[in-house]
């Protein structure tokens, strides 16, 4: 499997402030929180376990 690494959103300036606008007003402990539940709730959606061993790597490599 590859994953979709090219730009796939129609709006990636609007999800993005969506996404600290979800942020907004957390400590850092419910922010780390919210993003471990966005992470479990989108691997869900995928629901494809090389899909998502493989998006584990790319982000992995990254740091």
């Amino acid at each position: 499997m590859s994953l979709n690494t090219k730009p796939n959103l129609p709006d990636p300036d609007g999800f993005y402030a969506d996404l600290l606008s979800a942020h907004e007003g957390l400590s850092t402990e419910d922010s780390h929180a919210l993003n471990a539940r966005l992470v479990l709730i989108l691997a869900n959606h995928v629901g494809n376990r090389a899909a998502l061993k493989e998006a584990l790597e790319l982000a992995r490599a990254t740091v």
